[in-house]
């Protein structure tokens, strides 16, 4: 990756025009092929046909034309982004519920163990941040879930940064969403059809995995026999265990869905029923979940879902299977109004696809990352070809996706104090060394202690990090940050709830062992996962291994790139 010189990027303020074959993802026949879309600041002001007079105060905008094709950009609705620097975890049999790998050694090992001890060591969450965020954006992901932050100020914080993320969108327009990683318990019911009230969105892990205790989950949300803690705010993630009359009831009351084929393929050798949830008329979205066990960026996953729905009856168009990460998307989280289609008005997301001949959908469903010749987000060019990235004078490096160089802008005018300027070059370089010497790094990393945090939640963060602490007018003591990993447990902490697993160890058998600390001898090297697809020779390699992944899913990928 090469460094150049950068002046600080002004806000996105500037007119200009953006032309190329337009996909509005307002309906499936709503298609431009020759059409400009006017930007100015961070919104579209409008969408002109070529032939069409274009408004006077549009006519000395500087127009660039892409030939290629333009989509919204992309909404993931389901990610553990701080895990996204490892690698496919090598699953070693078929589980019928998340309680039973989130507790084997091998995941303590290969993942909870190694995340725990970078995301846990100051000076590494910025690189993480960095990465993770990069490897959205080089696939046209402009909006997905943010990551949790603790800071020596006592602050938990969700990172506003260059992809737009939904639980802090930084934006008075857009209401933040939240998440609920445990599952509810019946005793938890009544008080979480409270926290649904409040919510504009609420994204829940629901009924992850195949067995009858996965789908006690589901049952636990039902406070009586007519009421149940299930509103039109609720998202239910991955709901595998979800039956048709399950489904039934979602629709009624109003809830939404994430679906995330390939974790669950690869985890459950099996995935939602998808069929039943497209027949009850539920609107549905999308997620990758995350690297170990998914697919690495949302582009990857519409390929399991089109792979899936062929294989199954051609359950979806190839118009629909974009609408989960466009249009339906912005819709379950109620940013419907500002995100997901291209029209006047709405924010100026774009993901720009090579070409403007062929089917729109199916080309982009075939297309990967070295495809993409430009991605915008909230008006400004973030990556992108190296021309293309010239005409509009921004770029702070570029990076290699397979054989092709991208330009990217990283520099964002509010410089986060989690990443400020730091390059993803940087960032890679210090990830890939922290991953293969993991013995090293956790030799510098603190004894954890429990704190409140300003939420009132408790968190386990460094001893050198006080609870609370007051910073302002102390300019020697530097705000510090770690990760607060989502899909673990703290040590010692079980932030999921349990139902009985016969013939299984409980949690409280293995999470004595620790989520964080690792015997040295069980420390790993591991190899920093690729940025994207196009630029990881080992991928399709470590997908046919995978014991549970359908043949049809192993073989078919490789053929989508």
């Amino acid at each position: 990756m090469a460094k150049t010189k950068s002046k600080k990027e002004t806000p996105a303020d500037s007119v200009y025009g953006l032309r190329g074959r337009v996909i509005t993802m307002k309906t499936e026949s709503d298609i431009y092929n020759n059409a400009t879309i006017y930007v100015e600041g961070n919104k579209i002001t409008a969408v002109v046909k070529s032939g069409e007079p274009v408004p006077d105060a549009l006519k000395k905008a500087p127009v660039y034309d892409t030939a290629d094709t333009i989509f919204p950009g992309l909404i993931e609705l389901h990610n553990h982004l701080s895990y996204n620097c490892l690698p496919l975890w090598p699953v070693p049999k078929k589980f019928t519920n998340r309680d039973q790998w989130a507790g084997i050694d091998l995941y303590r090992t290969l993942i909870s163990g190694p995340m725990g001890i970078l995301g846990k060591t100051p000076g590494y969450a910025e690189s993480i941040v960095r990465y993770v965020e990069s490897k959205c954006l080089v696939a046209g992901v402009t909006t997905s879930q943010g990551i949790m932050l603790f800071s020596n100020a006592g602050i938990r914080t969700f990172y506003k940064g260059i992809v737009r993320n939904v639980e802090s969108p930084d934006n008075p327009d857009l209401k933040k969403v939240d998440g609920h990683i445990p599952d509810i318990a019946s005793k938890d019911a009544t008080h979480f059809l409270g926290q649904l009230k409040k919510a504009s969105c609420l994204l829940l892990h629901l009924s992850e995995g195949t067995d009858d205790s996965a789908h006690k989950h589901f049952a636990s949300l039902q406070i009586s026999a007519d009421s149940w803690a299930i509103t039109n705010t609720l998202a239910g993630i991955h709901c595998v265990a979800l039956k048709r009359e399950d489904y039934n009831l979602m629709k009624e009351k109003g809830a939404s869905m994430v679906w995330s084929p390939l974790s669950n393929l690869m985890l459950y050798g099996a995935t939602a029923d998808i069929t039943a949830a497209k027949a009850s008329g539920i609107t549905i979205g999308l997620g990758s979940d995350w690297s170990p066990s998914g697919s690495k960026n949302l582009l990857g996953e519409l390929k399991t879902a089109k792979l899936y729905s062929e294989h199954n009856g051609k359950i979806f168009s190839d118009f629909q299977l974009i609408s989960m990460a466009t249009l339906n998307a912005a819709k379950i989280i109620k940013w419907d109004h500002h995100i997901g289609t291209i029209e006047a008005g709405k924010l100026a997301d774009f993901v720009v696809v090579d070409g403007m001949k062929g089917d729109p959908f199916n080309e982009f469903l075939h297309a990967s990352e070295k495809d993409l010749s430009l991605v915008v987000i909230n008006g400004t060019p973030r990556c992108g070809t190296k021309a293309l990235m010239k005409k509009f004078g921004k770029s702070s490096e570029t990076v290699k996706i397979g054989k092709a160089t991208k330009a990217l802008n990283l520099i964002e005018v509010s410089e986060n104090p989690v990443v400020g300027k730091l390059l993803l070059s940087d960032a890679s370089a210090k990830l890939s060394k922290a991953l293969k010497d993991l013995k090293s790094v956790s030799k510098k990393m603190p004894a954890l202690k429990k704190v409140t945090g300003q939420d009132h939640a408790s968190y386990f963060v460094p001893e050198s990090f006080g609870a609370r602490r007051k910073l302002a007018g102390n300019n020697n003591k530097k705000q510090a940050f770690v990760l607060v990993l989502d899909h673990d447990a703290e040590e010692g902490e079980d932030i999921r709830t349990k139902l009985p697993v016969d013939g299984l160890a409980k949690m409280a058998d293995f999470k004595k062992k620790g989520i964080v600390k690792l015997n040295k001898e069980d420390i790993p090297s591991i190899t920093l996962d690729p940025l994207c697809v196009a630029g990881d020779k080992n991928y399709f390699k470590n997908l046919g291994s995978s014991p549970n992944l359908p043949d049809y899913i192993k073989s078919g990928l490789k053929s989508y790139y």
